[in-house]
């Protein structure tokens, strides 16, 4: 027996074996490099008023900030506004850009990320041969960076199929391509780095990590397997220079395929909307809430007149699964609701009061950019007093809203609620995210109005044995949940 266990063990252990690495990619590339293209566009002058849209504006799937305009500049080849150089309060010059593309249909379909084209006002695709069209906008879509344009040309043009990007794993090789400023093609191989990655603004996004060089002008240019398929639009770099440190991001071909489908369809694409704004399940929130696990997607607000709303989803309601599939992650829901069809009756299952339940929700149509809170109604004249008040051992004093307070705090007079006035700097809840300023709505689910009501509603949930108290509060417009341990330190 001995002898026998030592085998099966060995047997275990034994190293796998990596595949070699192909000894050339000459030929994959010598067929699909005739279907990428060159993607150049012109936006004419605008006004400090009016200023043209651009990378890292609306149509972008990253925030404004000086971090990203750099990125920016360099990597997508052209000028943000209000970036370095741009004078503020003049009329702006035209300005060119460049970028990449490949053509999906041999009658003229090209896809290119939405950030290359948007806001242009002339949109050209140079083929690799030389020869250029004007091209016609077909549909983009902000939300996935992906956009769709139409040449005519005088015959069918060489091009390139979607493949399955679900298919890929870490360390698969893969070839970008790219055709950066009309030079003809620009190829770089590696492999995959990492599946699933995340990046500012791209909820509905499971990005791929690769190490194959995205160069400046490959943007919205295609990324292919071995087999010569396109598993993914090139769309993103992490650089602290401007240049290729191997890390780069690819849109996976799953969603722009049904993408491209959408907006080959009818220019738009539609999806499904649920109404709500949600967040993280972090341990001590899951702990304040009874939960086992982390898992799950957190609803911080409800749209009133939303799906979610003429539902009985709540504020507070802990989102486990959707139309029967898990929600682990926070963005999986987002991209669970996005990709269900309008109108469609779904099962929600939810935690909520320490158990699972179970609610009915018909999908509704995604709007453009709502509001995700309704303003709250100011209160009466008089019918508060002002009074400040110590939420128990946590180390945070609270204020009754009044004018005084609202003008201390420069909140607007809308607001309604208990403000925070003061954050121990060693407490638990100076670690929990809590500032001075923010607007606590409800503790454990249940709404305060007064300094006074706050502190009783944790003085119970500490003679209860609670350990942590969920506090829903308000700032800049929006609300979010905290973890409030009931101990200072």
């Amino acid at each position: 027996m001995a002898g026998l266990s030592v085998a099966l063990l060995a047997g275990s252990l034994a190293p796998a074996v990596a595949r070699p690495a192909p000894a050339s990619f000459a030929d994959l590339v010598e067929d699909v490099a005739p279907a990428v293209v060159n993607i150049s566009v012109l936006q004419r002058g605008g006004s400090e008023s009016q200023p043209p849209r651009g990378r890292g504006g609306d149509g972008a799937p990253f925030p404004q900030n000086p971090e990203f305009r750099e990125f920016f500049e360099r990597f997508f080849d052209r000028q943000v506004p209000g970036g370095p150089g741009q004078p503020q309060g003049q009329p702006q010059r035209p300005r060119l850009g460049a970028g990449s593309g490949f053509v999906v249909d041999p009658e003229g379909y090209v896809v290119t990320n939405n950030h290359v084209i948007d806001g242009a006002d002339e949109i050209t695709v140079t083929l690799r041969d030389g020869k250029a069209y004007e091209a016609e906008l077909i549909g983009a879509d902000p939300r996935t960076d992906l956009a769709l344009l139409k040449v005519d040309a005088e015959g069918p043009l060489p091009y390139v199929a979607f493949g399955e990007s679900d298919d890929l794993r870490p360390g698969d090789w893969v070839v970008a391509v790219g055709n950066p400023f009309g030079l003809g093609g620009s190829v770089t191989a590696g492999i995959v780095s990492a599946r699933g990655r995340d990046l500012p603004g791209g909820s509905l996004i499971d990005f791929i990590q690769i190490d194959a060089p995205i160069n400046r002008g490959n943007s919205g240019g295609p990324t292919f397997n071995s087999a010569g398929e396109v598993i993914g639009v090139n769309t993103a770099i992490y650089s602290p220079n401007g240049g290729s440190v191997g890390i780069g991001f690819a849109i996976p071909s799953e969603l722009a395929s049904q993408i491209v489908d959408d907006l080959r369809d009818d220019g738009a694409v539609e999806r499904g909307w649920l109404g709500v704004r949600i967040q993280p399940v972090t341990p001590d929130i899951a702990e304040g809430f009874g939960l086992e696990g982390t898992e799950g997607a957190l609803v911080a607000a409800v749209e009133p007149g939303s799906p979610a709303d003429e539902a009985g989803l709540r504020a507070g309601d802990v989102v486990l699964s959707w139309d029967g599939k898990p929600v682990t992650r926070v963005k999986d829901l987002s991209q669970l609701v996005a990709a269900t069809e309008v109108e469609k009756e779904a099962e929600l299952r939810i935690w909520r009061d320490r158990e699972a339940r179970t609610l009915t929700v018909v999908t509704g149509s995604a709007p453009g950019e709502r509001q995700a809170l309704a303003p709250a109604q100011p209160e009466s004249e008089g019918s508060v007093q002002n009074s400040e008040a110590v939420l128990g051992d946590t180390g945070v004093t609270v204020a009754t809203l009044d004018d005084e307070i609202r003008d201390d705090f420069d909140l607007a007079d809308v607001a309604s609620g208990v403000v925070v006035v003061e954050i121990a700097p060693d407490s638990n809840a100076a670690r929990s995210g809590l500032r001075a300023g923010d607007i606590i709505r409800s503790i454990a689910l249940e709404p305060v109005q007064t300094a006074e009501q706050a502190a009783e509603r944790i003085a119970e949930l500490a003679a209860a044995g609670e350990s942590v108290a969920a506090i829903r509060a308000a700032r800049g417009g929006s609300e979010s949940f905290f973890a409030l341990r009931l101990n200072r330190a």
